[in-house]
């Protein structure tokens, strides 16, 4: 069997090479190669260039030709850099109550809540939650979106969390996009916790972290540090652990009120997710920083709230990744390019920003440098948009999807795997 593959002709081929992964970028600084073809070896990219010259220069005892039919761009594949895809049931009730104008508690009050989405998830099966994790990366990855990270946080306990985690890694060998696991375990108290938060911290710090190390269920850890789930202070050590252990870092931070951006900051967190209540000091501490800032306008759209400051973090110099926040409760919609799209107009951030957005500066907020970009080495994850202007991607909000996805060289537009 060929294990090399020429695809082609591509009307624009969108590289994202040689862009910075800090800073505002110009879209005259997009290397758009006309007429382009993708030469690909097993999972990986060999070359990107004139299709003519590729087509002249393969040996076609060893490459199997892949014939693109009409216009189209390729785009490196998305990448949604934080999720929340494994949960039970739905919160629709709680989104009516918030638009009819009833407030956080209310809605508490009312048995809606995160706490309702803890005892959903708690209700399924571990198979049965990999199913309903699996349906939904299977929708985003029709979509586009190639490497997917999902959040813990809805078990809410050593074996709930366990169980989350356990399905997450079931729904990736079930299908072709990667998901990346994260820890979110200090993602609120628990309501059947009898102690303080501190010993709910110490719980989770000292007999979760190791397990999951032993395990191999996951690299990353989150945290919510806000004002309504866990201090800066009370997260430290539970931070502080799992960097010991050698998990990767990152905080949910200053979604309503600051204080989780600068100990993202202060920690070497590999992003700082959120961000939509960072003022001057947040945004000048960030992008000084090595933290990536991740934008989430799925739940500034779902809540009716301002959006990140996006366009000054990327004129102070700092770098921002753009996901969904796909959640139950404040970010059902779950389309990262229509959000990104959304967020475009109203922090004014040009094509180039937002598609570096969601592709490598979000690869790098999960630590990935294998994908992100179309060039030789990166993995071969790109997609087709059914057009011949990259700009009608963002023109049509979201309306405009992929008709052709491939993940590590393989064409699966959404199909499971083998």
């Amino acid at each position: 069997m060929k294990n090399q593959q020429l695809i082609g002709p591509i009307s624009q081929l969108i590289t994202l090479n040689n862009l910075p992964l800090k800073g505002a970028i110009s879209d005259e600084q997009l290397e758009i190669i006309p007429h382009a073809g993708i030469w690909i070896k097993d999972d990986q990219i060999l070359e990107v260039g004139s299709y003519e010259s590729l087509r002249k220069k393969v040996d076609w005892n060893e490459t199997a030709r892949k014939y693109i039919e009409g216009n189209y761009v390729a785009l490196p594949g998305l990448v949604d850099c934080h999720t929340h895809i494994c949960f039970g049931g739905s919160r629709a009730k709680d989104f009516a109550m918030r638009n009819e104008g009833k407030s956080y508690l209310e809605i508490a009050e009312s048995g809606g809540g995160i706490w309702d989405t803890v005892k959903e998830t708690r209700a399924l099966s571990a198979n049965d939650l990999a199913k309903v994790t699996q349906s939904r990366a299977e929708r985003h990855l029709a979509e586009g979106v190639t490497t997917i990270e999902v959040k813990s946080g809805y078990g809410l306990s050593i074996s709930e969390e366990i169980k989350m985690l356990s399905a997450i890694q079931k729904a990736n060998n079930r299908i072709a996009a990667d998901l990346i696991p994260t820890c979110l375990a200090a993602h609120t108290l628990p309501k059947d916790w009898e102690g303080s938060k501190e010993e709910y911290i110490k719980e989770i710090t000292e007999k979760l972290l190791p397990l999951l190390q032993k395990q191999m269920l996951c690299k990353r850890v989150d945290a919510f540090v806000e004002k309504s789930a866990f201090s800066p202070e009370e997260v430290i050590p539970y931070f502080q652990k799992a960097k010991e252990l050698g998990f990767d870092i990152t905080v949910h931070a200053d979604q309503f009120s600051v204080g989780g951006s600068a100990l993202a900051v202060k920690l070497g967190a590999i992003s700082a997710d959120h961000l939509e209540a960072s003022g001057e000091k947040e945004i000048e501490l960030l992008a000084k920083s090595n933290t990536i800032s991740v934008a989430l306008p799925g739940a500034s759209l779902g809540l009716g709230c301002g959006f990140t400051p996006a366009r000054k973090i990327l004129d102070r110099g700092g770098s921002l990744a753009i996901a969904s926040d796909w959640n139950p409760g404040s970010a059902p919609m779950g389309d990262l390019l229509t959000q990104a799209s959304i967020l475009a107009t109203f922090e004014k951030l040009g094509t180039a920003e937002v598609f570096a957005g969601i592709t490598f500066r979000a690869a790098a907020a999960l630590g990935l440098q294998d994908r992100g970009r179309l060039a030789a080495g990166q993995l071969a994850d790109f997609v087709l948009f059914p057009t011949s202007d990259y700009r009608e991607i963002l023109y049509q909000q979201g309306k405009l999807k992929p008709e052709m996805v491939w993940k590590s060289g393989k064409k699966v537009t959404g199909k499971s795997k083998d």
